[in-house]
């Protein structure tokens, strides 16, 4: 292959690669080792009743999605973090308690999924 043939694959190759745009994070990077773990606890102590990740609906239809309730406004790290660190607040079927930091990493985790651009899911 000539050197003008080559430089002429190499344009059109970076030309195509121009053209695809910046590939999603959901392809591209898997969640962190830690974030992972604590996203594996949340699905087995609250995934039973509530969606604990964004696009999905709670399996209980009485349960608020977890994007639902951090997307409230107002609701901040510290807000979230007394609200789980009360049992009394929790309903009859929430039957268990949390120490502190298993709320810690669910409150880190559930604020990674607020938006402002959120819109509930329709049911």
């Amino acid at each position: 292959m000539s050197v003008r043939h080559l430089a002429a694959a190499i344009a059109v190759t970076l030309g195509l690669a121009a053209c695809q745009g910046a590939p999603s994070a959901s392809i591209t990077s898997a969640p962190a080792p830690e974030q992972g773990r604590v996203l594996a606890f949340a699905q087995g102590a609250c995934g039973g009743c509530h969606a604990v990740e964004n696009n999905a609906l709670s399996p209980n239809p009485e349960a608020p999605e977890w994007p639902l309730i951090v997307n409230r406004p107002g609701l901040t790290n510290a807000t979230l973090t007394s609200w789980l660190r009360d049992a009394h607040n929790y309903p009859e079927e929430m039957d268990f308690d949390l120490d502190v930091p298993q709320v810690e990493e669910l409150v880190a985790y559930m604020l990674t999924l607020q938006s402002p651009d959120y819109e509930p899911a329709i049911q």
